[in-house]
């Protein structure tokens, strides 16, 4: 699995952009993606249609959005951006506006940055870390901290099967963006608890999530996505900041009534 570090070059790095609107935001990330050989200028207009189609859900945290499309030809290796807005803009997004930090992701499959994506997560849920990355003075910079993620996380075992295993699906509208974001700051949550033995998070997209929704006990996912899936037979709860383990400790507490 890629890390961060071998994913997202300095050269992808670019700080104080000017954008005039989201468009122009994500189309800065794209062509950084592109600059450093992770994909075509294609991914970058796929990347705007997903917005289109599904809604802002890719703004996950406030002040943030993840941008990425399905993984399709026009991505040409596993890539990130990185794009610090001049001025902030608008998404449309109902609590996370207005956008100052664009993150773009290219992935070939589901799984390969699965490792990158703990990292990032685990950065950008640090407060001091967070802030440092906002107001770094460099691409450099930028760079440097992004690289003291530490290591990759170790491969999740199986949950011990004493009893039930409960499973929890983070979905988004592709299923390997935002949703496995979300479920890396889950899973951070249910180790704390030492409920990783019993609990199990699953990354997917909107129409998987509707075939395995029987399987879940709750699926946690953005406002946008909720309104997309409707009822599936199971609770469906909104998240609204994916960096925030609080929240996700919130929700989970919800969800379990504990």
């Amino acid at each position: 699995m890629a890390v961060l570090s071998e994913i997202l070059p300095v050269e992808a790095v670019l700080l104080d952009a000017p954008a005039a609107d989201w468009r122009a935001a994500v189309r800065r990330a794209g062509d950084l993606m592109v600059a450093t050989g992770a994909a075509t200028d294609t991914y970058t207009a796929e990347m705007i249609e997903n917005v289109q189609e599904n809604g802002p859900y890719i703004v996950i945290a406030p002040g943030l959005a993840f941008a990425h499309a399905r993984p399709s030809p026009a991505v040409l290796r596993t890539g990130m951006s990185w794009v610090r807005l001049a001025a902030p803009v608008e998404f449309g997004h109902e609590a996370n506006d207005p956008v100052e930090l664009v993150v773009g992701l290219a992935a070939r499959d589901a799984s390969e940055h699965t490792a990158a994506m703990g990292a990032l997560a685990r950065l950008l849920a640090d407060p001091d870390t967070a802030r440092a990355l906002r107001e770094a003075p460099t691409p450099q910079d930028v760079h440097t901290i992004l690289g003291g993620g530490g290591a990759p996380a170790a491969p999740r075992k199986e949950a011990a099967r004493g009893g039930d295993l409960h499973k929890i699906l983070t979905v988004c509208g592709n299923g390997v963006g935002t949703s496995l974001f979300l479920k890396q700051t889950v899973e951070g949550v249910l180790d704390r608890w030492g409920w990783d033995r019993y609990v199990t998070v699953e990354a997917t997209d909107t129409i998987s999530a509707k075939g395995k929704a029987n399987e879940a006990v709750a699926i946690l996912t953005s406002r946008e996505i909720a309104r997309t899936l409707g009822d599936v037979g199971v609770p469906v709860k909104v998240v609204e900041d994916f960096t925030s383990a609080t929240e996700a400790d919130r929700v989970l507490r919800d969800t379990y009534d504990v």
